[in-house]
C-alpha cells in the first residue's frame, strides 16, 4: 500500500465544522431505518430499540473524541541501549467501513525501530483502537496509524499490518465468508531494509 505523504496533525481528531445532532435526532433516524426496513418501530420489541443503537454507536465510534497523537506524547528516553524493533502482535481491531458501516473484525500488528525514546506499549494498542472506532476503510486506517507513530515518535521506521474479515462481504454482496483482507504500510527503514521488512513479516507470522 503505497501512501507515502504524511498525514498532518489535525486529521487525527474529530472534525469540529461536522454538526452533530442530538440524542434525540438520533434515536429518530433509527425509529426512520427501521420503518423503512418494514418492521413496525412502536411495536414492544423495539419500542427500546433506538436508544439502546446510540448508545452502540457511542461505543463503536468513540474514537472521534480522542486524539491518538495524545496517547504517544509520552515517551521515555532511558532505553538502557536498546536499538531494536518495538513490535506488538494480534492487537483485536473492531471497526466499521464507511462504504456500509458494516462491521469488519481482525488484528493489527504494529512496529517501530526507535531512536532515543520509546513510547509505553500500551500507547500502541490504544492507538489502533482509537482509529479503529470510527468510520474508515482499512487501509486508511492502516495509512493514519502509521502515520500517528512517525509524527509523534519521529522513529527510524514504522511497520503495520492489518488482517481483518469485513462483513459487508460475508453478509451482503458477494457473500465470501472465508475472504479476509490484508493491508501494510511500511516507512523508513521497514521499507528501505528489505531483510528488516522480512523479519517484521515473520514476527508477524506472515
Amino acid at each position: 500500500m503505497a501512501m507515502d505523504a504524511i498525514t498532518p496533525k489535525e486529521s487525527f481528531v474529530r472534525d469540529d465544522t461536522v454538526e452533530r445532532p442530538t440524542r434525540e435526532e438520533a434515536e429518530e433516524a433509527v425509529r426512520t431505518l427501521i420503518a423503512w426496513a418494514g418492521d413496525d418501530p412502536a411495536r414492544e420489541g423495539l419500542l427500546d430499540t433506538p436508544k439502546r443503537v446510540v448508545k452502540a454507536y457511542e461505543e463503536w465510534f468513540q474514537g472521534y473524541a480522542e486524539d491518538p497523537v495524545k496517547y504517544l506524547s509520552r515517551t521515555f528516553d532511558d532505553v538502557q541501549g536498546y536499538d531494536d524493533i518495538v513490535m506488538l502482535r494480534e492487537i483485536d481491531v473492531e471497526s466499521h467501513c464507511e462504504h456500509h458501516m458494516a462491521p469488519f473484525l481482525g488484528t493489527a500488528y504494529v512496529a517501530y525501530m526507535p531512536t532515543q525514546s520509546v513510547v509505553g506499549i500500551s500507547k500502541l494498542a490504544r492507538v489502533v483502537e482509537i482509529f479503529s472506532k470510527r468510520l474508515q476503510t482499512q487501509e486508511t486506517m492502516t495509512s493514519q496509524i502509521c502515520d500517528a507513530i512517525t509524527e509523534s515518535l519521529a522513529p527510524m521506521g514504522v511497520a503495520v499490518l492489518i488482517d481483518a474479515v469485513h462483513q459487508c462481504m460475508t453478509t451482503r454482496g458477494v457473500h465470501h465468508p472465508n475472504v479476509s483482507t490484508i493491508t501494510t504500510q511500511f516507512t523508513g527503514v521497514f521499507k528501505t531494509d528489505r531483510d528488516l521488512r522480512e523479519r517484521f513479516m515473520r514476527l508477524a507470522g506472515r
